[in-house]
């Protein structure tokens, strides 16, 4: 099954290369709109101004951090799909990242991840989506 051309995504990201290299990905191979924010704060703000399919949120950021905003966006929109990324050193990259599970995250990506699995996650999540509108 394929991924509707219409799904919108939500980069959240610190790190403006990460989000260039997230964008670039899933623009190019996926063709879905993408849009993007700094930290939660801006995230939740982009979200509710323009809501999307799926939000890809970083961890450790400035202002609100992506378990604060996984969190808040879980409280007001229960269904939102929340993929979490951390790259914040080994052993705690995998505690923040457990934690973002027990906060409303449906997938976990470690840094560094390949592209090919940044895909396989984002489709599992958006065609099971799909596949339950059906």
């Amino acid at each position: 099954m394929t991924i509707s051309r219409d799904t919108k995504i939500l980069i959240i990201d610190d790190d403006e290369q990460i989000r260039e290299m997230l964008r670039d990905i899933l623009e190019e191979i996926t063709g879905h709109p993408i849009d993007e924010a700094m930290n939660g704060v801006e995230g939740l703000a982009a979200f509710e101004s323009n809501p999307v399919d799926l939000v890809i949120t970083d961890i450790l950021m400035p202002d609100m951090d992506g378990i604060e905003m996984i969190i808040q966006m879980r409280r007001k929109y229960p269904d939102i799909k929340i993929i979490a990324i951390s790259g914040g050193g080994r052993a705690r990259q995998m505690d923040f990242l457990k934690i973002a599970v027990k906060a409303g995250a449906l997938r976990i990506l470690p840094k560094p991840f390949t592209p090919k699995r940044l895909l396989e996650i984002v489709t599992e999540l958006l065609e099971t989506s799909t596949e339950s509108q059906v």
